[in-house]
């Protein structure tokens, strides 16, 4: 998904660079529909990362009773580390992507 995303702003970005009028209605068009991809895909990490929160607090709570859960604890900290990271990537993408569209409107009005 990341490799997906980074095309899609390098080629927007080099859309916009290089003030391409003749196809900025179909980039527009595309962009958008991305957008709503990214934004979906955006929502899921969400999701994600909230359940992953919540196991971890289950778990850490469960260390109460046993030492046992360490191990498991320290598993789920790991992925929901790597999912924040990868939420915040998706976020800050999408919201990148908002200003490419930005720009991509006021080539239209010039």
């Amino acid at each position: 998904m990341r490799e997906y995303m980074k095309e899609n702003i390098d080629y927007v970005d080099k859309i916009i660079k290089n003030k391409d009028k003749e196809k900025i209605d179909e980039v527009i068009t595309e962009h958008l529909l991305k957008i709503k991809f990214f934004q979906h895909e955006r929502f899921i990490h969400l999701c994600v990362t909230l359940f992953y929160a919540l196991i971890t607090l289950i778990f850490l709570a469960l260390t109460l009773l046993s030492w046992v859960f360490i191990p498991i604890v320290v598993i789920v900290v790991v992925f929901l580390i790597l999912y924040i990271y990868h939420y915040f990537y998706l976020e800050n993408g999408v919201q990148y992507m908002y200003k490419q569209y930005d720009e991509l409107k006021k080539m239209t009005r010039k």
